[in-house]
């Protein structure tokens, strides 16, 4: 896979030298190319914003030096003889980012990233390379950052952690919290490792009591205890059908009922309502 950069601040992506991404680029799996906008700029101070339209406060990111930018990128992609990439802007005003459209990006061999400062990026460039390519604008949570790239950094390792080889055990994310298909939606239950006693706490006892199936059952019924307590919208939605006859018992302890319309609420707000 290819990934494409375009930032004004080409230092704040060095984390992409570490850690899994490293490791990726490193043996070939991941080619990471960084640039400059600064560089498609032509006058002597590199002007990169300009005052919005309409008054307001703030600066917006000029057209012109991103037109030149993301030409040349892909210029220099079909150049390689590669297809029109996907362009992932990173913005508080997208879509959420999640799990499942980190697989549906793994799954394209070219990403292209423009993480905008300030207030944002003139709309038109949007609208520009939105005719000629697909634009994923992306929000990776209900808050504002300075600058989308912290959400590149983010983006790439959700989605590089997914191509074949990255990860030392190619299972090891088939079971991660919002993985598709992953135990109901489910957020991952809690994890232990060695040693057996620690400041004296012990692990739970099914861990080592060599029963896969009663470990599994385990592992699923804190995952629905983890997902009640911190993300009750996911039980509210869940698909009872992909549920069996030990789910319901273990949301029903937890104070949550099937509704007659389909999905689950809980048994106190039901009574108030």
């Amino acid at each position: 896979m290819r990934l494409d950069v375009v930032t004004i601040f080409p230092e704040y992506l060095e984390p992409l030298n570490v850690s899994l991404v490293g490791k990726a680029r490193t043996r070939g799996q991941l080619d990471v190319r960084v640039h400059d906008l600064r560089s498609w700029t032509h006058d002597r101070h590199n002007t990169v914003d300009d005052t919005p339209y309409g008054g307001g406060p703030g600066m917006v990111m000029k057209p012109e030096p991103w037109g030149e930018a993301l030409d040349s990128v892909l210029a220099s992609g079909e150049a390689e003889g590669l297809a029109a990439p996907v362009l992932v802007v990173p913005t508080p005003s997208g879509r959420p980012f999640t799990q499942e459209l980190a697989v549906e990006l793994a799954e394209r061999p070219w990403l292209v990233f423009a993480p905008a400062r300030y207030e944002g990026i003139d709309r038109r460039v949007i609208e520009e390379y939105g005719e000629r390519l697909e634009v994923h604008e992306v929000s990776i949570g209900d808050y504002v950052l300075a600058g989308g790239e912290a959400a590149v950094l983010v983006i790439t390792e959700a989605v590089a952690r997914l191509l074949p080889g990255v990860l030392g055990n190619a299972e090891s994310h088939r079971d991660d919290s919002f993985a598709p298909g992953a135990m109901a939606d489910l957020l991952e239950g809690p994890v232990y490792t060695k040693p057996p006693e620690w400041r004296g706490r012990d692990i739970p006892e099914v861990l080592v009591s060599g029963h896969h199936g009663k470990i599994a059952r385990w592992r699923r019924d804190e995952a629905f205890r983890r997902t009640s307590a911190n993300r009750p919208d996911l039980i509210e939605r869940c698909d009872p059908a992909a549920l069996d006859k030990h789910d319901r018992k273990t949301l029903a302890e937890l104070g949550w009922e099937e509704l007659p319309g389909g999905g689950f609420g809980r048994r106190d707000r039901a009574v108030e309502e």
